[in-house]
């Protein structure tokens, strides 16, 4: 149980927020909002209302394309990504629910970059965590947060969304 609750609507409306300044910043042009599974579409459904995007929502599933795939194998759960045939030159919004290590987004970029080169690719998280392993960073950021060793936060959902703290099996 968390002490302190997390208001998730609220962070939803700041992410918003802050995504509506950086895609007038960065001049984005009619971008594809794409929300990689399972939390990171539960945010992403949410953020492309509220952003009032036109072009359908885009669904990634970087099941095959994580660093480690050949350790745990297929999750039964897999299923297919969702994306228009071409992302040659498009401007895009990828939206996770939780940035920790970095290999999430390693392994959605070369998925996208396997549908083409697009334009550009904006980063949007609802939570950011201590713990990045690579040189990957979001542009947009709900809350930050830092965990105790042996700790991590899921998001539950889709409705209602929730955040959960919780000590990871076999952690002392």
């Amino acid at each position: 149980m968390n002490p302190n609750p997390i208001d998730i609507p609220e962070l939803i409306d700041q992410l918003a927020d802050r995504l509506k300044t950086l895609i007038a910043e960065r001049k984005l042009s009619n971008p594809l909002l794409i929300g990689i599974r399972t939390g990171g579409v539960w945010i992403a459904e949410r953020l492309h209302q509220k952003l009032q995007i036109q072009e359908p929502l885009g669904l990634l599933d970087i099941s095959f394309y994580r660093d480690d795939f050949s350790q745990i194998g297929m999750n039964p759960k897999v299923k297919p990504s969702q994306l228009p045939p071409q992302l040659e030159g498009r401007d895009i919004i990828l939206v996770d629910d939780v940035f920790y290590t970095g290999r999430t987004i390693r392994a959605a970029l070369n998925e996208i970059f396997d549908y083409g080169r697009p334009n550009q690719v904006v980063l949007a998280v609802l939570i950011k965590r201590d713990g990045k392993q690579i040189p990957i960073a979001p542009d947009c950021v709900g809350m930050r947060i830092e965990l105790n060793p042996g700790q991590r936060i899921k998001l539950t959902g889709p409705e209602p969304l929730g955040v959960h703290i919780e000590m990871v099996k076999g952690a002392a």
